[in-house]
């Protein structure tokens, strides 16, 4: 068991914190579907993981706390987003296809196709697919950062991979 320094936070601590921004920022894109935002939803759960680093068991896996902490501050900025009202990117505009093998289109493609997908999906399905198939978080993580039984992530999952298969036309 490690002990935490008097402001919280320890060197493993913020080497985990470090090592785990990548999976913040991507789960963060999923929520947020502009990378914009998500940097500043990575920044808000940094900032707020170090002010209560204190809170976190070092016996447990930080990387669920860390999505609730993200997940939570997503939340929270989509409440405030909704009194100011609509805003447009001015920088937003279509990235056009680069030069690539065949190969690589089809991926992109495919890529940009299941991206699409998920996107339909209902927030409930696209959250518990996001955290167990690409954050590889157990279903009893997932449950915690979601703050739902168990048993609802597992007919969540199932129901998004189904759902998914069908936009995309998998059987």
């Amino acid at each position: 068991m490690v002990k935490r320094s008097e402001g919280g936070m320890d060197a493993e601590f913020g080497e985990a914190l470090i090592r785990l921004l990548p999976n913040l920022r991507r789960y963060a894109l999923s929520l947020a579907r502009r990378s914009d935002v998500a940097d500043d939803l990575v920044q808000i759960t940094v900032e707020r993981a170090i002010t209560a680093a204190g809170s976190h068991d070092p016996a447990t896996r930080i990387e669920p706390w860390l999505f609730r902490i993200l997940r939570n501050a997503f939340i929270d900025m989509t409440r405030r987003q909704r009194t100011r009202g609509a805003e447009v990117d001015v920088f937003d505009i279509p990235e056009a296809l680069p030069v690539d093998t065949e190969r690589g289109i089809e991926a992109r493609l495919m890529l940009r196709s299941t991206q699409g997908a998920m996107r339909e999906l209902p927030v409930e399905q696209r959250e518990v697919l996001e955290l167990v198939g690409i954050h590889e978080l157990s279903y009893a993580e997932a449950a915690e950062v979601l703050e739902i039984p168990r048993g609802t992530v597992m007919s969540r999952l199932s129901r998004a991979r189904v759902a998914l298969a069908e936009k995309l036309g998998i059987k």
